[in-house]
């Protein structure tokens, strides 16, 4: 535990700010899949059997249904999903954030003491290389599973439109 604070002290108060938004985006993602793997199939049998078992009425109420079931379908789908990629793209500019922060810092010890002083400068520099870091490999990661998220709404959205023009 003491060795994960050194490293939040060295990384600056950015640090704590990208994990609390990769914290959040995690959340996200993980609720996602929970929603995809145990949530979905039972929100897509009861669409489809209320789809079935509507009573034989005009075709353009039959369209109007259709339309409302998909659309109530696809909001569930797709819930969470744009604020998954909104914190993908915040979480590397507070990493260039950090970068310009620890940067600043080194330009203030060598203003104060010179170019002399290579410990004062480290930590300077340390706090610029650990946010970009954090940024980006937490970005990175999110990114990829922003990805699969949308490959699976759109799947579940092209099934589910299929199975309702059976």
């Amino acid at each position: 535990m003491e060795k994960v604070l050194s490293f939040f002290d060295q990384g600056g108060g950015l640090l704590w700010a990208i994990l609390v938004v990769s914290v959040l985006m995690w959340t996200l993602i993980l609720e996602r899949y929970w929603f995809f793997y145990f949530q979905l199939p039972r929100l897509q049998a009861e669409l489809l059997d209320y789809w079935r078992n509507r009573s034989a009425s005009r075709h353009f109420c039959q369209q109007r249904l259709k339309e409302g079931l998909a659309s109530q379908y696809f909001s569930q789908v797709l819930r969470g999903l744009k604020t998954v990629d909104i914190l993908t793209q915040i979480l590397p500019l507070l990493g260039l954030l950090g970068t310009v922060s620890g940067m600043i810092k080194v330009f203030e010890v060598i203003n104060a003491f010179g170019a002399g002083n290579a410990r004062g400068m480290a930590a300077g520099i340390s706090e610029a290389l650990i946010t970009t870091m954090a940024g980006l490999i937490t970005a990175l990661s999110g990114l990829f599973f922003a990805a699969n998220l949308e490959s699976r709404a759109r799947r579940a959205r092209e099934k589910f439109t299929s199975q309702l023009t059976e």
